[in-house]
């Protein structure tokens, strides 16, 4: 089943019973999925899909990030590194974080 932003979900108490589960446990995945910015509880009208808003919030994520990696990356260049040697030491610690080398 395809949901599409904005379309409102089946009620929990509805939901519950088709699925032969607690009413709690579709709350809680309600509560769970309001949080994550994928859908959007309207007191009184239900349960909405909200994929924009999380696309548009993730988009700002990946905005905020990159201009945290830019100021590194400067901060990097001014310590005397070359690009080759950040690029390195980035990659190095995408694919062994320092937690996992300690662990080993």
């Amino acid at each position: 089943m395809l949901l599409r932003d904005g379309e409102q979900l089946p009620g929990i108490r509805t939901l519950a019973e088709e699925l032969v589960v607690s009413p709690n446990t579709v709350a809680k995945a309600y509560s769970e999925l309001e949080h994550e910015g994928l859908l959007e509880m309207r007191h009184g009208s239900g349960a909405f899909v909200c994929v924009k808003r999380r696309t548009r919030s993730l988009a700002d994520q990946v905005q905020i990030a990159r201009r945290r990696l830019r100021d590194l990356i400067e901060r990097l260049r001014e310590d005397g590194l070359l690009d080759e040697e950040i690029r390195r030491a980035f990659e190095a610690e995408l694919l062994y974080p320092a937690e996992m080398v300690r662990k080993r």
